[in-house]
């Protein structure tokens, strides 16, 4: 009687043994398999903390002060002109039969008629992981509405070559330009509703602001940006960040 009590106690030792043993290995499994993900997200996490501390007006802007750009009729804007094609009538770089360069990419389309370079603001992490704030270029049609354009370029997003020299935008992808419209040294954008969600957070809306702000006012004749909704005005974005009057380089 004693022998099998004490085999009963050895069998029961055993399984619970099993059980941890393959509770454990399970769960090593699904971490392995979720490593890539949990690396990129501690490294959006870092970004935002660092945003919500305000180390930007630390780090300050690296990039020169691009000039300032006067809005302008179309037939006062510099005319630029498509590239030329190669002798045989093939792009620059170009492959007989596809009219691709030589890495196989498609080309951009190509931007026809008078056009001019308009800076738009995105924001990177540096190596010692600064969060800076940078103007890169777009090359534009000419049209009576340069302001919106230029927000249409910043919507869009970094190319793919900045995306590698990790070049971000903090604002909602979905987010359309109702209206833009100068009156006096105040510029008016309505957004669409998108503009309300951002799926950063906080520190998601003090990007998005700051990089509308600083791309209008880059626009000689835009002194401070009064941002709408459906035409409408609201007073913060998220809880906190204000946006219910005009604002200012000052007052990012």
């Amino acid at each position: 009687m004693i022998k099998i009590v004490a085999n009963k106690k050895r069998s029961g030792a055993g399984g619970w043994l099993l059980f941890w043993l393959a509770f454990f290995i399970g769960i090593t499994v699904l971490f392995m398999l979720n490593l890539e993900r949990i690396k990129n997200t501690l490294r959006e996490t870092r970004v935002l903390e660092r945003l919500a501390a305000g180390t930007e007006e630390s780090a300050g802007e690296t990039d020169e002060p691009l000039p300032e750009t006067e809005e302008r009729p179309a037939s006062a804007e510099p005319e630029s002109r498509p590239p030329q094609a190669e002798e045989g009538g093939l792009p620059a770089g170009g492959r007989p039969g596809d009219g691709r360069p030589e890495n196989g990419e498609k080309p951009p389309a190509a931007v026809t008629g008078p056009t001019v370079e308009r800076p738009v603001y995105l924001m990177k992490v540096d190596n010692t992981g600064a969060i800076l704030w940078t103007g890169v270029k777009r090359e534009l049609k000419v049209s009576d509405r340069p302001l919106q354009d230029a927000l249409e370029a910043l919507i869009k997003g970094p190319s793919a070559e900045e995306e590698k020299q990790g070049l971000i935008s903090l604002i909602p992808k979905d987010v359309k330009i109702l209206s833009a419209a100068v009156r006096g040294n105040t510029a008016y954008i309505s957004f669409s509703e998108d503009f309300l969600f951002n799926t950063y957070g906080v520190e998601g809306y003090v990007g998005q602001r700051r990089q509308i702000v600083m791309t209008a006012t880059e626009f000689g004749n835009v002194r401070d940006v009064q941002i709408l909704i459906d035409g409408k005005r609201v007073d913060y974005l998220g809880e906190s960040i204000w946006i219910g009057s005009p604002v200012n380089r000052n007052m990012l």
